[in-house]
């Protein structure tokens, strides 16, 4: 019983992380966001990794400069964040929310999109 316990209140907390981060979207609804609701995709990765493959029209701005471009971002322009995997949208996600900018973040990262043979733009 302590166990299943445990289990609930890690995935309450897992949840209510997620949902301070910024919903999930697959490759798809990462289309939809930019030609429907004129989101921007941010990509979160070193300018190398981004050099070598992006999303059309994405910003590169590093996970660890983050914070100190984050004003030259739009509030009023809905976010899509995209890392490689997907390890730091979730932080970049919640410090952007916590800022007053609306946030969802790409399943799977670029991997994702790759792996669906989505494409990208390489170099700067």
């Amino acid at each position: 019983m302590l166990v299943s316990l445990l289990l609930a209140l890690l995935g309450l907390f897992m949840w209510n992380e997620n949902r301070r981060a910024g919903s999930s979207l697959s490759v798809h609804q990462l289309t939809q966001q930019v030609n429907n609701a004129n989101a921007l995709v941010v990509d979160l990765r070193e300018p190398k990794e981004f050099r070598e493959g992006h999303v059309v029209d994405a910003l590169n701005i590093p996970y660890a400069k983050l914070a100190e471009r984050m004003a030259n971002l739009d509030k009023t322009r809905p976010l899509v964040l995209v890392d490689k995997m997907g390890q730091h949208s979730a932080a970049a996600g919640r410090t952007l929310m916590q800022a007053g900018f609306q946030v969802s973040r790409l399943n799977g990262g670029m991997s994702e999109w790759t792996a669906s043979n989505l494409p990208v733009v390489k170099g700067g």
